[in-house]
């Protein structure tokens, strides 16, 4: 049965189709906000995938190409694997859609959301977002909706709801929130310094669009929802706990997760685990699902300890942030390097410095972005967990973290006019036991300073958990988690920002959301706890970014041309800019404003290279001094070059000021001479002068 169902939303009308297409799928959502169009589905196994201890569930954003009037390029001519837009934007629909599904649901779900068609005005990721929310729903597939997603741009000091491409991208504010009916369920947000009432503002401005959001989708689902389907449920048994605690009981259990040592808490449990393999080897049943009952029994247990007894596992206060350092030109001859140390969490970044020519080109459904000048990239190796696991390259964990301390670190960044360079940070986790994405903010902001990158502010970040009881008021708000109180815990929000505004959110949660009093003491404590990593760790390590890049950074010299004689610069196919760079060996680029940056690491040849494109674009005029070099000669005098594709004539009466009877008497191919100009002849041709020129005219 066919339906279209409507609603304005942010000036703009969202049309979703219900049974015209894909009808074998569990639900379909047909999606059209403007003329941007999102086919959203969600298919469920029809039974639970045997040996596995969490839920299965995968989220596709696909970009195709067709849907901005693009051939993908290279040889293949078809999509390749996913961008890193479309890996971000497949985290942000999981992270509020996950945790209401059923924790004991095993059945294989994916979310999948196909982008054909991009109207500039209504963004497909957003449109994508409320697909997957409304599909789910829709579908027979067990989940505790709705929910509901906005964006909020904020443009010249007024918020936009559900900004335009163009708005998202340049804006002050790129924050996107779902919610249930009750609670906000997710934040994300990129920000130039916003100040955390204003952030709050805004939170609570879309989690009330949300909600008539919330209310269309109610109406679609009693009329076109399926029922739920019962499903397996793989919840570990009561008794089996209960025959647990008569082997460990929880004061064992409660030595055996506190320590401040994760090496050392993992034996423990080893050991306890072992214990009890001992204690129910003959019982097959129970030893199939006695890894997920562990887990399950320190979860109990820590989160006891917390909410009840005010005791963390490590032994740390509430607000208390684990033992901090901070250290700089630890890796030597990279351009920058920086290293940063929370508890048993450490990172070390590299930032590398080249040509704006070498920004990162990006072929995606933004046609207004065509490049990235910065990147930053997060890697996660097996060995900062003590685990053995060969490298396969980054993935969607990684691409994130990478991703959000980018947007951290974007606000500060110097202009390619006053910093004319692309710049690389990568981050590698030496050590992790909880939050390194938001180390490597802190290590990022070392290694851009040492590297003399002239950022304005200094960047730290920091991440806030969970602990909830049975009732909204009933929680503690943790500063600083560790690996095992995100596990065991109900949120993981992360904050960066500098001392007058946060700059990045990322907001994950366990549970249907957060009351307003939790995000406010989240805010609270993550400012002041930046507040104290800038002041006692950054500053004392370095205040102000170097003077000067590196010595084996490139250096760069900036000069303007008229735009009129970029062609001459450049030459027929290349040819005279070609020759300058093989003259002289540095790297050169031209915008289209005339703007010319000539890259090396010898001073003197970048000298010579940038004499040689300021020749180029000079209009001979009388009286002028150069020098050239002998390329031809003839009879009645010799042609000199004085920058690739520039010739002159000095006639053989300019020569001397003896008589020349031959031009070879005084002058050899490849001399070079300095002359003076002496204007045009009767043909029209720039003449000069060796015999004219004296030495100091060049002043």
């Amino acid at each position: 049965m066919y339906k279209s169902f409507s609603m304005e939303l942010a000036g703009r009308t969202l049309t979703v189709d219900i049974g015209r297409v894909s009808a074998q799928a569990n639900a379909a959502a047909f999606m059209h906000y403007g003329d941007t169009t999102v086919l959203s589905t969600i298919t469920a196994s029809k039974e639970p995938r045997d040996g596995i201890d969490f839920f299965p569930l995968s989220v596709e954003y696909e970009e195709k190409l067709y849907a901005v009037g693009k051939i993908p390029g290279g040889f293949n001519k078809r999509e390749g694997k996913a961008s890193e837009n479309a890996i971000l934007t497949s985290r942000v629909i999981d992270r509020p859609m996950r945790p209401l599904f059923p924790k004991d649901y095993r059945n294989d779900v994916t979310l999948n959301n196909m982008v054909m068609s991009v109207d500039p005005e209504c963004r497909p990721e957003l449109t994508a977002m409320l697909g997957s929310a409304i599909a789910a729903s829709l579908s027979d597939v067990p989940f505790d909706g709705p929910c509901a997603t906005t964006q909020i741009g904020l443009v010249d000091g007024e918020f936009v709801v559900n900004p335009s491409q163009e708005q998202w991208k340049n804006g002050d504010l790129q924050l996107t929130v779902a919610s249930t009916k009750q609670k906000v369920i997710m934040i994300e947000a990129g920000a130039n310094e916003v100040p955390e009432d204003k952030m709050l503002e805004a939170i609570y401005m879309a989690h009330d669009i949300n909600q008539t959001i919330i209310a269309f989708i109610d109406q679609m689902v009693a009329e076109c929802g399926k029922p739920k389907h019962e499903y397996q449920s793989c919840a570990v048994p009561a008794e089996l706990f209960e025959a647990m605690k008569a082997i460990v009981t929880p004061e064992e259990m409660e030595v055996a997760v506190f320590s401040d040592d994760k090496q050392t808490r993992e034996e423990n449990i080893r050991q306890v685990t072992e214990k009890l393999k001992e204690a129910f080897a003959d019982n097959e049943e129970w030893l199939a699902i006695l890894g997920e009952a562990v887990y399950q029994y320190q979860k109990k247990t820590v989160r006891k300890m917390i909410l009840k007894d005010q005791k963390r596992p490590d032994g740390r206060a509430i607000d208390q942030i684990r033992p901090l350092a901070a250290e700089i030109d630890i890796v030597p001859r990279v351009h920058g390097s920086g290293m940063f140390t929370r508890g048993q969490t450490q990172i070390c970044t590299i930032t590398t410095l080249a040509p704006l020519a070498e920004a990162q080109r990006i072929d995606g459904l933004d046609e207004n972005e065509v490049s990235k000048r910065y990147m930053h990239h997060y890697n996660f190796p097996a060995y900062s967990v003590g685990e053995t696991k060969v490298s396969r390259g980054p993935g969607r964990r990684e691409i994130g973290h990478g991703a959000l301390a980018e947007k951290a670190l974007m606000p500060v960044l110097p202009s390619p006019e006053e910093f004319p360079y692309a710049i690389r940070t990568v981050s590698e986790t030496f050590e992790s036991n909880g939050s390194t994405s938001q180390a490597s903010v802190c290590a990022s902001t070392l290694s851009l300073m040492a590297a003399g990158v002239p950022i304005k502010k200094q960047v730290a970040g920091i991440s806030c958990g969970l602990v909830t009881g049975d009732t909204d008021d009933d929680y503690i708000v943790l500063t600083d988690i560790q690996g095992l109180e995100d596990f065991f815990g109900d949120m993981d929000f992360k904050v960066a920002g500098t001392h007058d505004g946060i700059t990045a959110i990322q907001m994950d949660i366990k549970i249907h959301g957060l009351t307003r009093p939790i995000v406010e003491e989240a805010f609270r404590k993550t400012k002041a706890a930046r507040e104290h990593i800038i002041n006692n760790i950054l500053t004392p390590c370095i205040a102000e970014p170097r003077p000067e890049v590196g010595p084996y950074a490139p250096k760069i010299i900036q000069i303007q041309i008229d735009p009129a004689k970029i062609g001459e610069v450049v030459g027929q196919r290349g040819k005279t800019i070609n020759a300058i760079i093989e003259q002289t060996g540095v790297k050169i680029d031209i915008t289209d404003e005339g703007a010319v940056s000539v890259c090396g690491t010898d001073a003197k040849a970048m000298d010579k290279a940038v004499k040689l494109i300021q020749t180029i674009v000079t209009d001979f005029e009388e009286g002028q001094v150069f020098e050239g070099k002998v390329i031809s000669i003839k009879e009645f005098g010799a042609f000199l070059e004085f920058a690739p594709g520039k010739e002159g004539l000095v006639h053989i009466s300019k020569i001397s000021k003896e008589r020349v009877e031959h031009v070879e008497d005084v002058l050899t191919l490849g001399d070079v001479v300095k002359v003076v100009c002496l204007g045009k002849d009767k043909m029209g041709r720039v003449s000069f002068s060796i015999k004219d020129y004296k030495p100091g005219m060049e002043a």
